[in-house]
């Protein structure tokens, strides 16, 4: 990826449905590859289930491009994933980095932008009273 994308998070989007849940995946923590699979399956409902080739496909890239970093892991471990510690020690863990935060935060403002304009031209209904946006408290 050249530098000038890296400069200009907006230069990457639209972004895959695939990054973008990876991404969303890791904006809280971060986590091992079959952690992010498990995270993205249960926020989408199982809507979206991301195989090995292309969630490890898609961390390379990402990685590659500077919006995601391996890391050491958790200090402290992670709540048990089901595996009972399967391959624990050769997990790569990965995690957001400031670049990959900020493409995040412009795809958002961009859906978010989507969003408003379906509501505007009357083919979304405006948000429900009482429900905040993201960004608000």
């Amino acid at each position: 990826m050249c530098a000038k994308r890296r400069v200009d998070p907006e230069g990457l989007l639209p972004l895959t449905p695939v990054a973008l849940n990876i991404l969303l995946a890791l904006a809280d923590e971060e986590r091992h590859g079959y952690g992010i699979g498990v995270e993205v399956r249960e926020r989408t409902g199982g809507e979206m289930r991301l195989g090995p080739g292309t969630l490890y496909g898609s961390l390379k890239r990402m990685v590659d491009g500077g919006l995601v970093e391996e890391s050491e892991g958790h200090a402290g471990g992670e709540a048990d994933d089901g595996r009972g510690g399967y391959d624990a020690g050769r997990r790569r863990y990965y995690r957001l980095t400031g670049f990959g935060g900020r493409v995040l935060a412009a795809e958002l403002a961009r859906l978010e932008d989507v969003v408003r304009t379906a509501q505007a031209k009357g083919f979304l209904p405006p948000p429900r009273r009482g429900v905040s946006s993201p960004g608000e408290v």
